[in-house]
């Protein structure tokens, strides 16, 4: 039987397209076969794996593998701070900078921007979302967050989630202008945020490692953001300053080598999405769109939803 392809909407281009997975054979295995699913429960989901694998792409050995993945992922090397050639390791390559002008943040003090590059489903009202990436299929704020007062916090709040692919630009940056906390790390498994892994099961967004951090903005209010680990995604590197106001579009941290995700949170009745990302996620189909571009507004008078 072919496997169903994953497709997504792209907001610049405006069409459904065809995602090209890395690594979709041994993805495939893994969380579409019970012997696969028994090795990523025994072996693949645990630090110890990923720890593994990152120590192979720290290796100067990897280097040989960035032109290939550039030319087999139609990866922009022109948005590049340095020369493909001058990357040392392939996990440098994966978490490298981009230009200011590759990525120029929606302005606007109402207006606030995708933390990420990469796929987004939106849910103006967790609380009602009658699923995230099939029906049926959720998690709680409690089981996220980990903390009661946050849950309660942004109980009945609007929520995006950010799915990077290996391809993406793998920094996150910060949605709003504000005060950020300190970030919490909780700790967990390193299951994969594909979603041929989420479909099958959504939880493992609340299984896997994580890091909490509260921003306070004085247009949106509390927003959360939540960067999640995945299977070869053991760092989560946070370069921020907790207590030091940031700016829009301001970086916040980088992930190592891996497919990862960032889901923010925003309070009740404070951010209306843009339509046509509502439109597509009632769909359960994400949309493509890269960091820095336009997400929504502020509703500081709007009425909870």
């Amino acid at each position: 039987m072919t496997p169903e392809p994953l497709r997504y909407f792209d907001r610049y281009s405006r069409t459904v397209k065809t995602e090209k997975i890395f690594g979709e054979r041994w993805l495939r295995l893994a969380y579409e076969n019970p012997v696969g699913r028994l090795a990523v429960w025994l072996f693949i989901r645990r630090r110890f794996f990923s720890w593994l694998y990152g120590n192979r792409m720290n290796d100067r050995k990897s280097e040989f593998l960035i032109i290939r993945f550039i030319a087999d992922y139609d990866v922009d090397a022109t948005e590049f701070v340095k020369s493909p050639f001058d990357f040392k390791t392939f996990n440098e390559f994966f978490h490298r900078a981009l230009k200011p002008e590759a990525r120029p943040i929606a302005p606007g003090d109402s207006v606030a921007v995708f933390p990420a590059d990469g796929r987004h489903l939106v849910f103006p009202n967790v609380d009602l979302a009658p699923g995230f990436y099939v029906k049926g299929s959720k998690f709680t704020l409690g089981e996220l967050l980990g903390d009661a007062a946050l849950t309660q916090r942004f109980a009945g709040g609007a929520m995006l989630i950010s799915r990077l692919c290996p391809t993406d630009y793998h920094r996150f940056h910060f949605p709003v202008g504000g005060v950020p906390g300190e970030p919490r790390l909780v700790k967990g498994s390193l299951y994969s945020v594909s979603p041929i892994a989420l479909r099958r099961n959504i939880r493992y967004l609340v299984q896997n490692k994580r890091v909490v951090t509260v921003i306070e903005s004085p247009e949106f209010g509390g927003v959360a953001m939540v960067e999640v680990g995945a299977t070869n995604v053991g760092s989560i590197l946070e370069s921020f300053i907790a207590g030091r106001a940031v700016a829009k579009g301001e970086e916040k941290g980088m992930f190592a080598f891996g497919g990862s995700c960032v889901i923010t949170l925003f309070e009740k009745g404070r951010l209306a999405f843009d339509a046509d990302l509502v439109t597509q996620s009632a769909d359960y189909m994400e949309t493509y769109a890269r960091m820095g571009d336009r997400l929504g507004t502020g509703t500081l008078h709007a009425n909870p939803l």
